[in-house]
């Protein structure tokens, strides 16, 4: 029996998983590691914690599996996007990586868009300058840490960074650069207007390569650290959701997920590059060669629940400590005692501005409606439905760009919940389907490491033999109808708001 490592690098913890090769999860271990916050709207880590992460991850992952080391033939990696890695000439991080949801480059997109223009922009990049995306935090160390700049030699994503301390190789692929928006989306490759406009060349950038391709070897260093044995193959692998995707079958036209993770997303195949012109959601290089996908994102979609946990449940944190259960589930219970609509109680889930459909690095969480008669459920509630309608703005563009959806998925941590997806399934008015393994994205680089190992011919063989299908929600056309009509409340909301939020920033920390 062969085996595969698939490597999640997440915002909050980096997970290891073993499978064997028709997909079944032998071991996992997970580690986390900190988020840093020095001022409002900004976001790092430090590239040393991911590894020191995924070294501890992998080799518990590897002794617990009870597997001979030698059997694992390959490793697929996925990774949080667009995460900044600056390299000195020795290979060392100059400075904390700017991570996704880091909101401080503004001005950088504007420039951006002024030098190229919006139209080029989307025509190289398939997507409008973004304050999340890689180019923009280049264009912000280069103006604001120009003796780091000047020090820089090579530029990775985070994933990446990860794949150079386990192989000595600087590469990255299709679906994880594409978030760089330095890639030539429609050729898959560098786009030397992209590289001049930020000022690098590019040797600075790892090779590109598809996703299940072969990029290197676990060296001997990464073997003592790791247990993984040399003979492993590492190959491209895909940023978090494009591996979360092959994780959950969605590999060819009309299937679709949703992920509710630290951030929010949906996410349909397609087998060209199609484009919003409007650059309200993202098109991408997938991970299967020579195939795309469409993407919306909302910035904080378990993050939202995740802050909302840890500042105002504390009785629900410690209740679970003493029963063994996680928090959430006793949460999940609360909501469920809420009516639809939380009892006439909107929330905004802008913790860290908003990408699809707003655009809006200004915008701000918000609870509106939140009156005396309110509970902690109804809180609850309503945080898991804002963040629902969050995900709803991102389906109704693919509709408005001709992607039908006849299969929906749900996935991540949120995904989890059997509130949440009957939230989903009940707005979306389609079933919402599971997969019987939770594992996601690791499942997903584990498909990508057993393609490129030549287990299975293709990425979409893979998925058929190493992906099985769980739980099925079906939707009432009763609350259909009632989030349907909340829905256009919510939207409204933003629109009455959004000339307020800049107004606020002066008193931001």
């Amino acid at each position: 029996m062969r085996y595969l490592a698939g490597i999640d690098l997440g915002t909050s913890a980096v997970k290891a998983a073993i499978f064997s090769e028709k997909g079944k999860l032998i071991s996992s271990a997970s580690v986390e590691y900190p988020l840093y916050q020095p001022r409002n709207g900004w976001a790092e880590q430090e590239p040393e914690d991911w590894y020191n992460g995924a070294v501890s991850a992998i080799k518990t992952a590897v002794a617990d599996s009870g597997v001979d080391p030698a059997d694992i033939v390959s490793v697929g990696m996925s990774g949080q996007m667009h995460g900044l890695v600056m390299l000195d000439r020795s290979g060392q991080p100059l400075r904390r990586s700017i991570i996704w949801c880091d909101q401080r480059t503004a001005e950088e997109c504007r420039e951006l868009t002024e030098k190229l223009g919006y139209d080029k922009l989307i025509e190289i990049t398939a997507n409008p300058a973004l304050a999340g995306f890689t180019a923009s935090k280049i264009l912000w160390v280069k103006k604001n840490e120009p003796e780091i700049f000047g020090k820089c030699r090579y530029i990775l994503l985070p994933k990446d960074y990860l794949r150079y301390r386990l192989t000595g190789e600087l590469a990255t692929e299709v679906s994880d650069a594409s978030g760089m928006q330095l890639l030539d989306i429609a050729h898959r490759r560098w786009s030397p207007e992209m590289l001049e406009a930020v000022g690098i060349t590019e040797n600075m950038l790892g090779k590109v390569y598809e996703s299940p391709d072969i990029t290197g070897y676990i060296t001997k260093e990464a073997s003592q650290a790791t247990g993984l044995p040399v003979t492993a193959c590492v190959v491209g692998g895909a940023g978090d959701n494009a591996a979360a995707a092959v994780g959950s079958g969605i590999v060819t036209v009309g299937k679709a997920f949703t992920t509710i993770g630290t951030s929010g997303v949906v996410f349909a195949h397609t087998d060209e590059p199609v484009l919003d012109r409007r650059g309200r959601v993202h098109t991408f290089c997938c991970a299967v060669p020579g195939k795309w996908h469409v993407m919306g994102v909302t910035q904080a979609a378990g993050l939202s629940l995740k802050w909302f946990r840890d500042n105002f449940c504390s009785a629900e944190v410690e209740t679970a400590r003493l029963m063994g259960i996680d928090p959430y589930v006793l949460m999940d219970k609360e909501a469920e005692n809420s009516p639809l609509g939380a009892n006439g109680l909107l929330y905004m889930p802008y913790l860290m501005g908003e990408r699809t459909p707003h655009l809006d690095s200004e915008c701000r969480g918000a609870f509106i409606g939140l009156s005396a008669a309110h509970s902690r459920g109804d809180m609850i509630r309503a945080v898991m439905e804002g963040v629902a309608f969050s995900l709803l703005d991102c389906e109704e563009i693919f509709s408005e760009m001709g992607i039908k959806i006849n299969e929906m998925y749900a996935c991540g941590g949120g995904g989890r919940s059997k509130v949440w997806r009957g939230m989903l399934a009940d707005m979306y008015g389609c079933k919402v389907k599971t997969l019987k393994s939770s594992e996601g994205a690791a499942l997903g680089a584990a498909i990508l490491a057993a393609t490129g190992a030549g287990i299975y011919p293709s990425v979409e063989n893979a998925c058929s033999a190493m992906t099985e299908e769980g739980d099925i929600i079906a939707p009432d056309k009763e609350r259909t109808d009632g989030y349907r009509e909340l829905y256009c409340v919510f939207k409204e909301v933003y629109l009455a708001l959004k000339d307020i939020f800049p107004k606020l920033a002066p008193w931001r920390r």
